[in-house]
């Protein structure tokens, strides 16, 4: 469960598909997304509509089991039109958002993920719209602000992710090892905004804490959970890279899936 409240993530997901919305309007859809290679703007934008309709479809059927995303009724958007895409977008923000809150946070359904509830699926699409909707801002070179509490808890919910595929059997996440290196996220402009990551012989550990570490990302809360998201590079002069510049480079390296 994450550390925000059930409808913060339900109102976000919307916010956060408006901002979307905004970038892709009077956009060329066939730009290319760097941060996301082989997509253009319209296959990103395509991606995170259909993934609000199957995250609202395993919601409003109660699944027990996965849902095939070709079975979800309007999964893709019709034709090519702008105006036709970005309508589409609107509708699915609002109505898995609306079918989220009507559900309550504890329902239990299918997930891929260590928590089979609504409550998952609040959390991680408002995370899936705010990172795609900054790989959108960064391709057209538009301006991307995200509030510091969702820009922390989706560095929280990031790993989670990578501890739970790393146990899952994931073969790049299985070498995040080392004992002895570590990592230090530190923001700048925002209280209680750190992390300290341990690696060891059999795995890592995380917690929000201050600590001396191998190496250090350094900058506002936003341009460090893009770095850590692999959305800026680790040489972008919007943070700092204190120490073993390796040690991040191999995080990042193995979470890339």
């Amino acid at each position: 469960m994450g550390s925000l409240s059930h409808d913060l993530y339900c109102d976000e997901i919307i916010a956060r598909t408006d901002a979307l919305r905004g970038v892709l309007r009077g956009a060329d859809l066939d730009t290319n997304v760097p941060t996301c290679p082989d997509w253009t703007l319209r296959d990103l934008a395509g991606h995170v509509g259909g993934a609000h309709r199957w995250a609202g479809e395993i919601v409003r059927t109660r699944a027990e089991e996965a849902v095939q995303p070709r079975d979800v009724p309007h999964v893709r958007p019709e034709g090519d039109d702008p105006a036709v895409l970005d309508a589409w977008l609107a509708e699915g923000a609002e109505s898995t958002a609306e079918t989220l809150r009507k559900a309550g946070t504890d329902l239990e359904v299918w997930s891929w993920g260590w928590e089979h509830s609504t409550g998952f699926w609040a959390r991680r699409m408002a995370h899936e719209t705010i990172v795609h909707q900054a790989d959108a801002a960064l391709a057209v070179r538009a301006g991307f602000e995200v509030a510091p509490e969702f820009a922390a808890d989706t560095i929280d919910e990031w790993l989670e992710i990578v501890s739970f595929v790393r146990a899952a059997g994931d073969k790049k996440a299985a070498g995040l090892t080392g004992p002895g290196r570590s990592i230090h996220l530190h923001a700048t402009d925002a209280p209680d905004a750190e992390w300290l990551i341990e690696l060891g012989e059999d795995g890592f550990e995380w917690r929000r804490a201050h600590g001396k570490a191998s190496v250090a990302l350094r900058g506002p809360l936003t341009d460090v959970m893009l770095v850590f998201n692999r959305r800026l590079p680790v040489n972008s002069d919007r943070v700092e890279v204190l120490g073993d510049t390796e040690v991040l480079d191999f995080w990042l390296e193995r979470t890339s899936f």
